[in-house]
């Protein structure tokens, strides 16, 4: 898959743009705060139709924009895939209201110039980013580890994301009517149906994630092998809130470095065991309101040589740990679909020495399409440089360089 054409209209410091993109490798070069991770954003975006670092989506539009009663935000993409031209179009769109009001902010989306609900476009086009920030997935909390996932997941599985809609809204309505039931108020019968719905997309959003951590484990732990030539072995530990495998009685949890298979399960045994599980732990559920376990719960850690990275890596260890994630995340789509995915990579040989660099470098230089921000071009070796075009970003403006 390659992205052969952008165009930006009020997004982030971006008032136009409209710019052909060379495949192989692209380098934005530009001091901070020009614009070079907007590009990115924007890119990966169409992938996600989420922004991994704003608080909300109105945070995209043009700040000055965002002031007018009706403002606007386009991302329009031209790409090849399977051998096919397509176009794709976001539009952001905020709506100020009267009075002073915030207003509210919604999505359209556009393939082929044919509008489609946003469930149905996760998966037409794939993109893998790195920030700086997503250090967060080894560092920060499992919320931040279960948005990674659910990122990724949704646009190589087709139903992941829609499975993802239907148990929020089940969890939604359970945890109402577990806090009605905990005041002595509702119908506990109807806790039995809740009980079902939540099981039903939950057992295949848990499915999901046993397969696709596996996958993940198996490609990254090849790559972060060659990155640190051979010092570390890299290990993904899905931690599920229910867990189908069940602990033996009067047993400690196993330790983080002893590997667990739960590939052997079902759908059905997962919803099944799910229901089961539901039906134990009823009482504490409704004294405390809340559904207690569930995908919603859930957690990666992620480890090299058997540590826990997240607690006790260091900040390059974290650093090579992600960026073989990441590749991986293009290894497992170019399986899955035949495709490979648009790879953004901001800032990326920050904090890396020599030797991972010109590694990385390397490996880079096999990909379709790449986009690398970068503020210091002596970071780059002059085969990469001689191989890559290269793009001067400068106050919401793109010059192209030779």
């Amino acid at each position: 898959m390659i992205l052969t054409h952008l165009s930006l209209t009020n997004f982030r410091n971006f008032s136009r743009l409209d710019v052909d993109v060379p495949p192989k490798a692209l380098m934005l070069l530009g001091s901070n705060a020009q614009g070079k991770t907007s590009l990115l954003e924007a890119i990966y975006y169409l992938a996600t139709l989420t922004a991994f670092h704003a608080e909300s989506d109105r945070e995209l539009i043009n700040f000055l924009t965002a002031q007018e009663n009706l403002a606007v935000a386009r991302i329009v993409a031209d790409y090849q895939r399977g051998g096919r031209k397509h176009r794709l179009e976001v539009r952001i769109i905020k709506d100020n209201g009267d009075y002073g009001s915030e207003g509210r902010t919604r999505k359209e989306v556009l393939l082929d110039g044919v509008k489609h609900k946003l469930n149905e476009i996760y998966g037409k086009f794939n993109a893998v980013l790195f920030l700086p920030q997503m250090l967060s997935v080894i560092e920060g909390s499992p919320d931040i580890r279960r948005h990674y996932l659910n990122l990724t997941l949704s646009q190589v599985l087709p139903d992941y994301a829609v499975h993802q809609s239907t148990y929020t809204r089940a969890i939604t309505q359970r945890n109402a009517l577990l806090k009605l039931l905990g005041e002595g108020k509702g119908d506990p019968a109807q806790l039995f149906f809740w009980d079902g719905k939540t099981a039903d997309s939950g057992a295949q959003l848990i499915l999901a994630r046993i397969q696709a951590v596996q996958a993940l484990e198996r490609l990254a732990s090849h790559i972060h092998a060659e990155l640190t030539r051979g010092a570390e072995i890299l290990r993904l530990d899905y931690r599920p809130s229910y867990d189908p495998l069940p602990q033996p009685e009067k047993q400690f949890m196993l330790p983080l470095d002893t590997p667990v298979d739960r590939s052997g399960f079902s759908v059905e045994q997962i919803r099944q065991g799910f229901i089961q599980r539901l039906s134990q732990i009823r009482a504490e559920e409704i004294r405390r309101g809340v559904t207690s376990i569930g995908p919603h719960r859930d957690d990666l850690r992620i480890l090299a040589n058997g540590v826990d990275l997240g607690k006790y890596g260091s900040r390059g260890q974290n650093r090579t740990a992600m960026l073989a994630l990441k590749l991986a995340e293009v290894a497992w789509m170019r399986e899955y679909s035949g495709e490979c995915p648009v790879l953004l990579l901001d800032e990326v040989l920050a904090e890396l020495d020599n030797e991972r660099r010109s590694d990385l470098l390397t490996r880079l230089l096999e990909s379709e399409q790449t986009l690398l921000t970068t503020t210091d071009l002596n970071l780059f070796t002059k085969q990469f440089m001689s191989q890559s075009k290269m793009w001067q970003v400068e106050a919401g403006r793109v010059l192209t360089r030779a």
